[in-house]
């Protein structure tokens, strides 16, 4: 039976098309898709902390965050569109501290004036082995 030549050409368009697949199925980090609304104001092994800020009416894209605590700066109402469609609304109070879990959104706020929050990202713990 002969075997199969895999050809320069072949191998760079599996190459391609595998680095497509792997590429949309990674978490679109905020930062780096939207950052009129995102900064990263302090980072290290064990969080990362961005501040967000929207105004009146703004909308962002899809991206993902993980577990996380977010501060509200200013009142907000929002709205969260989901990977399905499904929408959920967000409100907040200025002072109000909320946990997140992980997941992916595309928020938009939905008031008339701008809105501020500080989210600390958790970052997972690596288990050394013992």
């Amino acid at each position: 039976m002969k075997r199969p030549t895999l050809t320069l050409s072949s191998f760079l368009l599996a190459a391609l098309a595998l680095s497509f697949i792997s590429g949309s199925s990674r978490a679109q980090d905020p930062t780096k898709v939207d950052s009129t609304h995102y900064t990263v104001v302090s980072e290290n092994d064990d969080v990362r902390i961005l501040r967000i800020r929207y105004g009146p009416h703004e909308k962002s894209v899809m991206h993902e965050h993980p577990n996380a605590v977010a501060v509200f700066l200013t009142d907000l109402v929002g709205r969260f569109t989901l990977p399905d469609g499904k929408t959920v609304d967000n409100p907040g109070k200025a002072g109000q501290a909320i946990w997140t879990p992980a997941g992916k959104h595309l928020p938009e706020n939905l008031g008339d004036k701008a809105f501020e929050l500080i989210l600390v990202e958790l970052k997972p713990k690596m288990v050394k082995a013992k």
